[in-house]
């Protein structure tokens, strides 16, 4: 009997994926009949059932996890060996896979894309906008090339770069910040109106905590999920925020206005999976993002 073919690994990384016929055949865009007959052609060539049909859910069996793992590390290494293969080291062309945590979106990922496409415009660049945790996954998924993100507790496998240290500081319209200190005393804030990230931003946590230790209680009147709401209610309202301070250098109608004690600093890194395969693409982004961070004046890591 043949060799299993590419489509079969694909066909049960599906089934196991969804535990369920119905919505694998729909995501592969074939008759749940043809994927079910597929499956079971697997199983005669390799003479081991992979999956166990007989519950609500269908669940790989023990030799299915042995074998669905293989499978995807074959088709990541085969995806990797296309990317390699048409990689031209002439940057004349080449493709990029990069991640970021929300709050790059606001001031780092334009002077990026700006930079990549003026060096190197046949490039292209696919972003995605998520979680820390999720971008470590997608890279040892070989589902990004690199990703940006904060200093810390990596998953195994993944490498972190220092590109600079972020500081997050008090952020008001340019006019407000005016009639502020050069440097305002945390306590000062019990009597401002703030507003603020939501509690789904990471950083939000490192707000409260350093409210909470410094016994400063303000008054939280927005609360939102997206940085660049934030920025367009303090440009037109008299409520101040707490966001990164770099991010008020493509700003000009906004201010940081720096707390006493400052907020704690982080570490910025470029991430990518360890021995990946590094495209001229991810080459070139790498070295410009570090030529950046310097032009730019940002902080260097500790």
């Amino acid at each position: 009997m043949s060799a299993p073919e590419l489509r079969h690994l694909r066909y049960l990384l599906a089934v196991a994926e969804h535990g369920n016929f119905t919505r694998a055949a729909e995501e592969l865009h074939i008759s749940q009949p043809t994927l079910s007959q597929q499956i079971k052609q697997l199983e005669r060539t390799l003479g081991v059932q992979l999956l166990d049909r007989t519950g609500r859910t269908v669940r790989l069996t023990d030799a299915g996890a042995v074998y669905a793992d293989h499978a995807r590390r074959a088709l990541r290494d085969l995806a990797t060996a296309e990317r390699a293969v048409h990689d031209v080291q002439d940057l004349s062309r080449g493709h990029l896979r990069l991640g970021v945590t929300p709050t790059f979106t606001a001031y780092l990922v334009g002077p990026l894309t700006a930079e990549l496409h003026t060096r190197h415009p046949g490039i292209g660049l696919t972003l995605a906008e998520m979680t820390q945790d999720r971008i470590e996954a997608a890279l040892l998924a070989d589902d990004l090339d690199l990703g940006i993100a904060f200093a810390g507790t990596h998953l195994p496998g993944i490498t972190p770069t220092a590109l600079f240290t972020e500081t997050l500081t008090l952020v008001a319209g340019a006019s407000r910040a005016q009639a502020m200190p050069d440097l305002l005393p945390v306590r000062a804030l019990k009597d401002k109106q703030l507003a603020l990230l939501s509690a789904d931003f990471a950083t939000r946590g490192h707000i409260d905590d350093y409210f909470t230790h410094h016994r400063a209680a303000p008054r939280i009147t927005v609360e939102a999920n997206s940085i660049q709401a934030l920025t367009e209610i303090v440009q037109r309202t008299p409520l101040v925020t707490v966001l990164p301070d770099a991010l008020t250098h493509d700003h000009p109608h906004l201010r940081p206005v720096p707390l006493d004690p400052p907020l704690p600093t982080r570490t910025v890194t470029l991430l990518h999976r360890e021995g990946a395969y590094q495209s001229a693409a991810t080459r070139a982004f790498t070295d410009l993002t570090h030529d950046l961070v310097r032009r730019r004046g940002y902080t260097p890591p500790r």
